[in-house]
């Protein structure tokens, strides 16, 4: 895999933020898809696929990270450790077949524990946070426990990634200790020089749809990204993680 950056100019409101151009050779292996890569120190900005980086889609499992914040902020559960116990319906994953924990859920990536979070988090509340938030179209209308499983809602990369660099900041409508909570849970890979805060999105309807997103905090700085592409959630964390990797941010 080959990296080229081509320096390009984002005028903002306050500032002139740099962007990269990411070229690659064979990146997403033949695949459609995008990747915004920001770091938050010097706010330089990466990104492969401008003009899909732009282009929204459905959050898919990606959604559990806002969605654990609006149920702690609305006390659907009282915190990351409140189980919910399983209804005995077997699902297409093993591990989703049992109780669950909201940061168990998390990590396993179990659809019902969130869908049953979301119905008791209601319609009114859920619409509530989006607006607040600004989260992609924020559209619930698809259901109250499925608008953002190959639904209504639908958020970009460039979103992904501004709503990210919010909750890095603890800069979002929430209280910070919740917004601490969720950082913590989206803990993937803990090592001396880094961690690796980051969650899949699969679209299980026909594995046509993948997102990863998430940040990576080093010793010297902290960078945001999401990546999408027409393939699965796991096909985009292998390509973050390379990524990273070539560009010595993951040593």
């Amino acid at each position: 895999m080959i990296l080229v950056f081509t320096c390009l100019s984002t005028v903002t409101e306050a500032k002139v933020q740099k962007t990269m151009k990411l070229e690659n050779e064979g990146l997403f292996n033949g695949k459609e898809g995008t990747m915004v890569l920001k770091n938050l120190k010097n706010d330089s900005l990466y990104v492969y696929n401008s003009e899909r980086s732009t282009k929204r889609f459905t959050p898919e499992s990606t959604f559990k990270v806002p969605n654990s914040l609006i149920g702690l902020e609305t006390s659907a559960l009282r915190d990351e450790y409140e189980v919910k116990r399983w209804d005995g319906v077997v699902r297409e994953f093993e591990s989703w077949n049992r109780d669950h924990s909201l940061a168990s859920a998390m990590g396993e990536s179990a659809i019902w524990f969130y869908q049953d979070m979301a119905r008791d988090i209601g319609e009114m509340k859920m619409l509530e946070y989006m607006n607040q938030m600004g989260y992609g179209n924020g559209d619930i209308s698809g259901g109250i426990d499925r608008f953002w499983l190959d639904s209504t809602l639908k958020i970009s990369a460039v979103e992904q990634v501004d709503f990210l660099e919010d909750l890095v900041e603890e800069e979002l409508p929430f209280k910070e200790k919740n917004q601490k909570v969720v950082k913590r849970m989206m803990i993937q890979d803990e090592q001396d020089n880094y961690t690796l805060h980051g969650k899949t999105g699969t679209r299980l309807s026909d594995m046509g749809l993948g997102w990863y997103i998430g940040y990576i905090e080093t010793d010297k700085e902290t960078w945001v990204f999401a990546v999408n592409l027409n393939g699965s959630g796991t096909e985009a964390k292998n390509i973050t993680i390379e990524v990273l990797k070539k560009m010595h941010i993951m040593n």
